[in-house]
């Protein structure tokens, strides 16, 4: 399809995995194809990935730190609140929309535990171990599970929800000993270590097995 306001080629891979291909009125559709057949290797790989993501999304029953979610198949997307047992049902499990909703859902889910859990867990932590922090706040980062900044306010992402216990409270420990230490030198592995039973290294491996993202 040609675009007015393309710069240049480009292609979408929809979760349907049908070809999505807007290119500028100067280049041809000829030029277009090529361009296509070119990528061809890219494009399968997207859509295998689209299979895998697929695979993810099911009718399915699990606890959170505070709620039991079961998500299943529904004439709608819809979700139901009943005191900690939230249902979300979802018209089909392949759609683009169902998936946004699912995410929006979960991410709501996750950002409510996360404020009423990690503010007071790294607050008894920081006075447990001697440490300082300004403010605390609450994002959904697909970078890193959390950040302290130069004047020791620190970030944390929503995701940690997904993570056990344990590996919470090693990222909170991560983040106050920052407060201290502004870098990730000997120095500041070895308060760690001394926070952590000395499983550091350990702990950290095992956070960076979980993903930031929602799906």
């Amino acid at each position: 399809k040609r675009n007015r306001r393309s710069k240049n080629i480009k292609i979408r891979v929809k979760p349907d995995r049908s070809v999505h291909v807007s290119y500028p009125f100067y280049v041809s559709t000829s030029e277009a194809s090529q361009f296509v057949v070119k990528s061809i290797g890219w494009i399968t790989n997207q859509q295998q990935k689209i299979e895998t993501k697929k695979s993810k999304i099911e009718e399915s029953t699990f606890n959170t730190k505070l709620h039991t979610i079961n998500i299943f198949k529904g004439t709608e997307n819809k979700t139901g609140i009943n005191f900690n047992k939230i249902e979300i049902r979802l018209a089909d499990f392949e759609s683009e929309s169902s998936e946004k909703y699912l995410e929006n859902v979960l991410v709501g889910i996750y950002r409510y535990e996360a404020k009423k859990i990690l503010p007071p867990r790294i607050n008894e932590l920081a006075l447990k171990h001697g440490f300082q922090y300004n403010k605390i706040s609450i994002r959904n980062n697909k970078r890193n599970w959390g950040s302290c900044s130069s004047r020791n306010n620190i970030s944390l992402n929503l995701q940690l929800m997904k993570l056990p216990d344990e590996l919470i409270d090693y990222v909170l420990l991560h983040e106050l000993v920052h407060t201290k230490i502004k870098n990730h030198g000997p120095q500041f592995w070895a308060r760690l270590d001394e926070l952590t039973n000395f499983r550091a290294r350990e702990l950290s491996k095992q956070v960076r097995s979980f993903s930031t993202y929602t799906l």
